[in-house]
């Protein structure tokens, strides 16, 4: 068996290999339906079949023998703590917690929302949902209260699940006063509200009245067992944070996703039950869910949670620090992670100062990578850097290479070939199929595989429209992409990244790859602005190395002549800017559409998601001293 028969077993009778697939995972009860319209008439996975999200992660290798095994690696720089879980501890604080949220009234099917930092008790806090059937929806810590807000309008939770802070690399984030200012807007109550004291520094101040202390309702609960729920009940909501509109909450249900994520760690990323994977994500992202805390569990893998930055916490070496320590097999990060590492040690004399002979394969994912940080990964870490391409929505990897078989084929800027389950086509606006070497719209034929969303919560329309009405009997994923004759599909970014300039289509992202190859740039960021001529042209912000002894202004210079060269002049890449650095989500997504806006002169609202504001001040001088 290689990759190919898979991919080929999984078109020729979909249904007989995805029983086969959730085979690997124990039920309760096995599903007899495999697959089967649900009340919209939009495909649901094991309709019959009943399970336990919080039993497969942990109760499940208990009862194999592996309670001793480690199950949670906790490191945080920002504190200085270190602390490790095994299966049998985690599943004690967890099944008294899961108690004590019943212990307040919270039963199958209510909702919760947990809004806490990269501590283990967020981790914990989302398996207690689980045991009892309870969804919920995590939240990045230190969002702002309007984000909070409209989260809890929106899915109505009985319990409300923070901490008394988070750190951001030496900076104190204290959460209270924004729950409290969060609950205070909400149109809609939370009747409780459980904080864990993390007793950084003294908190009774911001303490407000009718809260619960984390560990005294542990301390007075019974142990919860784990409830059996059916396979297409909410395990959680995400909601996707759009810069527009109201932010989507994204379902996801229990039996089809638990079936990809087992699929997934045995055929894409390759690790055995055993070793130490480590995605380098918050928990308020879709890979922190299913990279983070459920993949590596249902698998036996321990997991890091990693309360840190690449960079600053306290050096460029502190990835590879955490790779050598707990002897991690597979490390997933974004691309940004690598290149804020690359710019702060562009010779890579931090790296050889680890032991890194424990990792495997580095898996990259987030945002496209480009060759140029490919290539230092390549020279100085020397291992496969795999990127793949997923979405909230998809739970799991979309295009990657199945690496559990040794046949797999890098081809560097590609994010692979289609998982098995994923139908990918590429069209162009009316919906014709293109040719290979044609760069068109990204859409998967449905039915979408075991572990995509059910919907969007409590909102069929609103999922149809934004999802399944641009091409009939697709899902749209909003991202432009090429395949070549091999198959392999290169992304092209979001769809409106591609800019118009004087009647020519350009893709923003293709000269990002040409700048990106100066060998003085750590990182750029391309956008479309506004042009009075030609409708769009191009402009470029580059990040140069640390330690580079170049002028802006060469840098500038040679990068236009890169572009030309590279590109043509069809490509009017006449204004490049160097700045310190590019404003970011959280998650490491550089935030394109806000430095399109500021260029643009535009008014424009600061992201929830962005990682620092100061940036946005420092933006907009050096814009102002760019336009001079």
């Amino acid at each position: 068996m290689n990759a190919d028969n898979l991919i080929q077993q999984s078109k020729d009778n979909k249904e007989e290999f995805w029983k086969e697939q959730a085979q690997a995972i124990s039920w309760y009860t096995f599903p007899k339906t495999i697959t089967s319209p649900d009340e919209n008439n939009y495909n649901q996975w094991f309709a019959d079949g009943e399970l336990n999200m919080c039993y497969l992660s942990i109760d499940k290798h208990i009862e194999d023998g592996f309670g001793d095994q480690i199950a949670i690696i906790y490191d945080s720089p920002v504190t200085n703590q270190k602390k490790t879980y095994t299966f049998s501890e985690a599943k004690e604080e967890i099944s008294k917690l899961a108690g004590g949220l019943q212990s307040l009234g919270l039963k199958q099917g209510d909702t919760a929302i947990i809004y806490m930092p990269m501590i283990p008790q967020t981790m914990f806090a989302m398996l207690a949902c689980a045991r009892i059937g309870v969804i919920h929806n995590v939240v990045f810590g230190g969002f702002a209260p309007q984000e909070l807000v409209v989260r809890i309008d929106d899915c109505k939770p009985k319990v409300l699940i923070t901490a008394t802070a988070g750190v951001e690399i030496a900076k104190r984030i204290p959460y209270l006063p924004l729950v409290e200012k969060a609950i205070e807007l909400a149109q809609d109550k939370v009747d409780n509200i459980i904080v864990y004291n993390r007793n950084l520094v003294e908190n009774k101040n911001e303490y407000f009245e009718g809260t619960i202390d984390y560990q005294d309702l542990i301390s007075k609960s019974q142990a919860a067992d784990c409830v059996s729920v059916k396979s297409t009940h909410p395990l959680y909501l995400l909601y996707t944070s759009g810069t527009t509109g109201k932010p989507k909450g994204i379902v996801r249900d229990t039996g089809g996703y638990a079936t990809a994520l087992k699929f997934s760690m045995k055929y894409i990323y390759g690790i055995d039950p055993g070793e130490t994977f480590w995605a380098a994500s918050d928990f308020g992202w879709a890979v922190g869910h299913s990279y983070s805390v459920y993949a590596p569990l249902i698998n036996r893998n321990a997991t890091v949670i990693f309360e840190g930055k690449p960079v600053m916490t306290p050096d460029a070496g502190t990835f590879w620090r955490v790779i050598q320590d707990y002897k991690v097999s597979i490390m997933f990060t974004a691309p940004t992670a690598i290149r804020a590492i690359k710019k702060e040690d562009p010779n890579g004399e931090l790296v050889k100062k680890y032991d890194l002979s424990s990792l495997k394969k580095q898996f990259l994912a987030g945002e496209r990578c480009d060759v140029a940080t490919l290539d230092w990964f390549d020279q100085h870490i020397g291992v496969p850097a795999i990127d793949h391409w997923w979405q909230t929505e998809s739970g799991s990897p979309m295009l990657g290479l199945m690496t559990g078989f040794d046949d797999y084929k890098i081809k560097r800027a590609s994010a692979g070939k289609p998982i098995p389950g994923y139908d990918i086509r590429i069209f162009d606006e009316n919906g014709y199929e293109l040719d290979a070497h044609h760069e068109g719209y990204l859409a998967i034929k449905l039915p979408l595989p075991p572990g995509a969303l059910l919907g969007v919560w409590k909102d069929f329309d609103r999922f149809q429209n934004s999802y399944l009405s641009q091409f009939e009997g697709y899902y749209f994923s909003g991202d432009g992409a090429i395949v070549d004759e091999d198959g392999y599909v290169f992304i092209t970014g979001r769809v409106d990244d591609v800019i118009n300039v004087a009647g020519h289509r350009l893709s923003t992202s293709e000269m990002e790859e040409v700048v990106s190859s100066h060998p003085d740039v750590a990182e750029c960021a391309v956008v479309g602005i506004d042009d009075d001529l030609k409708g769009q042209i191009p402009f470029a912000s580059v990040v140069i190395k640390n330690g580079s002894e170049i002028s802006d202004e060469q840098v500038e210079k040679e990068v236009i002549q890169k572009v030309r060269e590279k590109i043509g002049a069809v490509a009017s890449l006449k204004n490049v800017m160097v700045v310190k650095r590019l404003p970011k989500t959280r998650s490491g997504k550089t935030l394109r559409k806000l430095i399109r806006t500021i260029l643009d002169g535009k008014e424009f609202q600061i992201p929830s998601t962005i990682d620092d504001e100061t940036i946005i001040d420092e933006l907009i001088e050096k814009i102002k001293i760019y336009k001079k």
